[in-house]
């Protein structure tokens, strides 16, 4: 459509298009910010979670209970369910909770197939998405909050009470 960049509509002398004005309101609300299989898009949590998905599933639990469940808690009981073959069924509820938060759809198929089936991929799907949305899920929930205080932004996942 445009064979030359300077013909461009926001060539290098235009200023870029506006954006939100809350660094957290993201342009495909209801929809997951990555697929399932791009596990890749962040290798070092791909590696984490293919190794130990404990870790993994304790970091979101603690993000998505906003605090009240530790990452070491939810890593234990992920430990503890994986080593009778149930660990899926704990993640699982994390990834609907997960989902209630954002409005995301129940995509590519129920939340409870997807781990049983793709957990490792599931997992990474669920951290990608709390990062996109402006979480650091490895530095913890307390982090997280003071982060936004000292930037003055207002949280993804609201603290306090949740129904």
């Amino acid at each position: 459509m445009y064979p030359n960049k300077a013909e461009a509509p926001y060539a290098k002398s235009a200023p870029p298009p506006p954006t939100s004005a809350t660094p957290f309101a993201k342009p495909h609300e209801g929809q997951w910010s990555s697929g399932l299989c791009d596990c890749f898009e962040d290798p070092s949590n791909c590696l984490i979670t293919c190794c130990c998905p404990c870790i993994t599933v304790g970091r979101i639990v603690e993000i998505v209970d906003r605090g009240t469940t530790s990452c070491l808690i939810g890593g234990l009981i992920s430990y503890a369910m994986g080593s009778v073959g149930c660990g899926w069924l704990y993640a699982c509820t994390y990834r609907s909770k997960l989902r209630g938060l954002f409005s995301l759809p129940e995509a590519p198929c129920a939340d409870w197939l997807v781990h049983c089936c793709c957990c490792a991929c599931s997992l990474c799907q669920e951290y990608r998405e709390l990062q996109y949305r402006g979480v650091d899920p490895s530095i913890g929930w307390e982090a997280n909050v003071e982060k936004w205080n000292r930037e003055g932004l207002t949280p993804p996942i609201a603290p306090g009470m949740a129904r």
